[in-house]
């Protein structure tokens, strides 16, 4: 069997199923899924992105990561670095045990909630929401983030329907359809009836001096409860 290496590309059926240890009828259905992403060589031979295996790979050391320590793995998306660092302070404090990986731009966020499946996405509430528009419609839609729960700015999800308008605005370099299908899925209820996007209280230091930031970030940790448990319906 071949070794994965920086410089490999791809690898054989047979070779994908002994790196992965599954059986070659597996590895065929993974593809068929679009859980590995494959080609036929003109002989037709099948033959496996590296890159696609690596991601299954990484997702399984998280999965059983999580097992052996009950926590929760979290994709935050922020607009400034320092809100994260001040949501991280907290969850130190929580009976839940969260690990959540952080990214400060929309298009890396998007594609590390892809490689790594976690277990909820949490978007600042920050982000512009024209940005958010964007971010909730692309994880919505990909196969390997519509089923994970998105914890948005329950200000934000008050805007709709008037976020349909902001639609055909700039997406922020994320890639996407074109603007007329955005509105048409956000009309269909894609925010509002959508059970998996879960509203929080806003984390900004504006708004209701009643309600400061340590608590607003202390009301979060049920709000991170409930999303794992639609999770699991």
């Amino acid at each position: 069997m071949k070794a994965i290496t920086p410089d490999l590309e791809y690898l054989s059926t047979r070779q994908s199923a002994k790196v992965l240890q599954v059986s070659l009828g597996t590895v065929q259905k993974m593809v068929e899924l679009g859980e590995l992403i494959a080609w036929k060589t003109r002989g037709g031979h099948r033959r496996i992105l590296v890159s696609s295996l690596e991601q299954q790979l990484q997702r399984r050391k998280r999965a059983m990561r999580q097992k052996t320590t009950q926590k929760c793995i979290a994709m935050g998306i922020f607009r400034r670095i320092e809100n994260s660092h001040e949501l991280m302070e907290s969850i130190q404090f929580w009976q839940l045990k969260v690990e959540m990986e952080i990214a400060v731009d929309s298009l890396e966020g998007l594609m590390t909630a892809v490689s790594i499946a976690p277990d909820l996405i949490f978007l600042d509430a920050l982000i512009p929401p024209v940005e958010q528009v964007h971010l909730i419609h692309y994880l919505s839609k990909n196969k390997d983030t519509q089923r994970i729960p998105i914890l948005v700015d329950e200000g934000f999800i008050k805007l709709h329907p008037g976020v349909i308008s902001l639609a055909d605005q700039n997406s922020y370099g994320i890639p996407l359809e074109r603007p007329a299908q955005i509105k048409e899925d956000l009309e269909n209820g894609l925010i509002s009836q959508n059970p998996l996007i879960i509203g929080y209280p806003a984390t900004d230091s504006e708004g209701d001096a009643s309600l400061n930031l340590q608590n607003r970030h202390e009301l979060l940790e049920p709000i991170f409860i409930q999303a794992l448990a639609k999770k699991c319906h």
